[in-house]
């Protein structure tokens, strides 16, 4: 692990990340010692820290320890954070000149390529996620909502979980954005009120507008709509893409979009 470029452990408590989980993060894939779609992580980081309005910021440091993380990697992960750093009285920024930034890499999930051979089963979360039309999209470091999830998770039989908001409305997974497809339609939830706009799902949208015979629609669904899709998709940057084999007692045999995203996610 590093921050702010050296190898280190431990954080001041007096920052704001351990204080108010103020900053974000991103979590990128490596492969042969490179990190896919970093261009893309880097611009979703300098998104959300606009929104967050953390300023000073070194982007050609925090992507230069990226790739040196990713280094002599045949497959791992590289979390990269950034926080408004220390300062500040009680919630107030003022004076919070310097952020943090800290980046480590840890092992690849190797169970991500059985499920893909097999495809997942999602159990529906009784923790429904707030809307917050300013955070919706960014990946804060805010998770006790996600924390809450996977905690109910962990007591089912699944191996992710289908997340509704406060209105019944289908948002995402755990740790995974999600699709699903009706004949040559494609649906992903609308995530301007909640939830994680990742890379992979925005990667995953332009391959669809783009390509023939599907038609992507963003909508707000409750979660029974998935009961009559041909097939159900999550993704997220580290799956990169995975097949949904069952939705509590739906079941999904169709391959067809996974087939179809596979080769170019």
């Amino acid at each position: 692990m590093w921050i702010n470029g050296v190898a280190a452990t431990t954080l001041p408590a007096a920052d704001r990340s351990v204080q108010f989980g103020d900053g974000c993060f991103t979590t990128a894939r490596v492969l042969r010692g490179e990190i896919q779609f970093l261009s893309e992580h880097i611009a979703r980081m300098q998104r959300a820290v606009s929104v967050l309005h953390i300023d000073g910021v070194d982007w050609a440091a925090f992507e230069r320890e990226m790739v040196l993380a990713a280094g002599q990697q045949e497959e791992a992960v590289v979390k990269a954070v950034v926080t408004r750093g220390q300062g500040g009285r009680g919630y107030s920024s003022a004076g919070c000149s310097e952020p943090t930034r800290i980046v480590s890499v840890s092992a690849y999930p190797v169970h991500y390529h059985a499920w893909r051979q097999q495809g997942v089963k999602l159990a529906l979360s009784p923790v429904t996620l707030s809307k917050n039309p300013l955070l919706a999209g960014i990946k804060h470091l805010n998770r006790l909502e996600q924390v809450m999830i996977r905690l109910h998770l962990d007591q089912t039989d699944a191996q992710e979980a289908l997340v509704v908001d406060t209105s019944g409305c289908l948002v995402e997974c755990c740790a995974a954005n999600l699709f699903w497809r009706k004949g040559n339609q494609v649906f992903t939830p609308d995530l301007s009120q909640s939830g994680v706009d990742g890379v992979m799902r925005q990667h995953i949208i332009r391959l669809i507008e783009n390509a023939s015979p599907w038609t992507l629609h963003i909508v707000s669904q409750p979660a029974d709509a998935l009961s009559d899709a041909d097939e159900v998709l999550i993704c997220n940057a580290l799956m990169p893409v995975l097949p949904v084999a069952q939705v509590d007692d739906g079941h999904y045999s169709s391959r067809d979009l996974y087939d179809f995203l596979f080769q170019s996610c």
